[in-house]
């Protein structure tokens, strides 16, 4: 090409470019708040074609993608998004499942705006490309249009791995290893499958069809499922290799130990983890009694103790109950916060209210044991602590009663003891995590394998899926003869 034409290609590049600089990042029809909060149908509605279209036609396709580099499973986001802008939207979704087979899932929960998002080169100038809800788009056309298509897997193996958990990790893990022509069986605790994408998210963020739906196609893959199963009582992980014949077994149990306060008057009747809330009302559909018959308290004023996602999970689930007040009480302000600010802002537009700077120190109680309110501290913010947010530092004599007749303690969880205590020789951190190398999720005992929230506690979706992505390579070179054997 001789130079006049090179310099007018440049140029054309540049206008192009500048003109997607300018288009505004497409917003996300939603549920209006005072009609959702008395529904549990999906607060996000999708994105439409035209929508889709575009939004994918802000995407700069950049010659060096960091973007791919801030996803834990390495999705070729510029890959799928310029499909999508090509209206080949089963094609895209195709090419996110080369590396994620949970993008229906991925798009509606995970943070992408401190992933893939927070690295996007559109997002120095102005907006990032909205990756997640691209994601979800052609994840939901490619389901609704039937067009899911099953990979051939590759030829079988003859080894049986065992997965202990059906959550993001374990589900990732499950169909790799399906996928490299491995036998693979997942272990569940409770009655559905789905850890907690089921009993911690609610349906009005991920509805349960969508998890579902994801299952089956790790089902069509040749991933069987077996739940209530409870390692450590049905049969511990021992048992599944020395006595079931399995060869590895990968670890994905999650975290499901609540943590509490220890303060007093925490035994009050009403006082709940959100893992006993949200497991009675996403699981076991509480939401919908008598037709499922899961009893669940029905405070008229919630005080939800916490800023997390769960806690956010929690409070925005009460308003759903019918509650006439519910308030994240926090020790610190709103901008050290680590819920996501999509699911703080909708929780603000439906009413949630926000006692920052606030920290309970005990719980009042009638005299028939129920919870009437908490006794609160007032905080302000020091220097920052090792999260490198601000430490709270109590007010004294600011001793201050808040009234409620339900609580809720989101503070976070940690992993079960069940499965360490009656697994020979499992190397375990302070906090009761299974302690893993890394780079391929091997653990202190040959053939098994973790990740997810069994090895560091609360973490997101992706992060967990992450885990599972690369203990399944780990596996499969264990169990054909590499590196990874112990």
């Amino acid at each position: 090409m001789c130079e006049p034409e090179e310099k007018a290609s440049e140029t054309a590049a540049e206008t192009k470019r500048q003109a997607r600089l300018k288009v505004p990042r497409q917003a996300m029809p939603e549920q209006e708040p005072q009609e959702r909060i008395h529904n549990v149908r999906e607060v996000a509605l999708g994105y439409t074609p035209e929508l889709a279209l575009a939004e994918a036609g802000r995407c700069l396709q950049c010659k060096k993608p960091t973007c791919i580099a801030g996803c834990p499973v390495q999705v070729d986001i510029p890959g799928f998004i310029k499909l999508v802008s090509e209206g080949e939207f089963v094609a895209a979704a195709r090419k996110i499942k080369e590396t994620n087979a949970l993008p229906a899932i991925c798009g509606r929960v995970c943070p992408q705006e401190t992933q893939c998002e927070e690295v996007c080169v559109l997002g120095k100038r102005g907006e990032p490309v909205a990756v997640g809800r691209l994601e979800r788009f052609v994840a939901d056309y490619e389901r609704a249009r039937g067009e899911v298509e099953v990979p051939e897997p590759a030829p079988r193996t003859g080894k049986r791995v065992a997965v202990v958990g059906s959550g993001p990790a374990g589900l990732t893990c499950a169909g790799d290893l399906a996928k490299l022509g491995h036998d693979v069986t997942i272990f569940e605790a409770f009655p559905e499958p789905g850890g907690v994408l089921v009993y911690g998210i609610p349906e009005f963020r991920l509805p349960k069809e969508i998890v579902a739906a994801e299952v089956g196609y790790l089902k069509q893959l040749g991933v069987k499922i077996v739940t209530n199963f409870l390692i450590g009582r049905t049969a511990t992980v021992d048992e599944l290799m020395e006595e079931e014949g399995f060869d590895a077994v990968f670890l994905g149990t999650g975290a499901g130990s609540p943590l509490f306060l220890g303060l007093p008057g925490e035994n009050l009747k009403g006082v709940l983890s959100a893992n006993e809330f949200l497991t009675r009302c996403n699981l076991m559909r509480a939401y919908r009694f008598p037709e499922y018959d899961t009893p669940v308290h029905r405070a008229k004023q919630w005080c939800v103790i916490g800023a997390g996602n769960v806690a956010m999970d929690s409070a925005r689930t009460a308003l759903r109950l019918g509650a006439e007040k519910v308030s994240i009480v926090y020790r610190r302000s709103r901008v050290e916060m680590p819920a996501r600010e999509e699911e703080i802002k909708h929780g603000e537009e439906e009413g949630v209210h926000f006692q920052f700077l606030t920290n309970p120190v005990r719980f009042l109680g009638d005299e028939e044991g129920w919870v009437v309110g908490m006794e609160c501290l007032r905080m302000k913010l020091g220097e920052p602590d090792e999260s490198g947010r601000r430490r709270p530092v109590p007010i004294e004599g600011s001793n201050f009663e808040l009234s409620c007749d339900g609580v809720v303690v989101a503070l976070g969880t940690r992993p079960n003891p069940l499965i360490t205590q009656t697994t020979r020789g499992l190397e375990t951190t302070k906090k009761g995590g299974i302690v893993v190398e890394p780079e391929s999720g091997q653990t202190s005992r040959p053939g098994v394998f973790a990740g997810g929230d069994a090895i560091g506690g609360d973490a997101t979706v992706i992060k967990a899926m992450g885990d599972g992505k690369t203990a399944a390579a780990a596996i499969h070179r264990y169990l054909m003869g590499g590196a990874e054997q112990g």
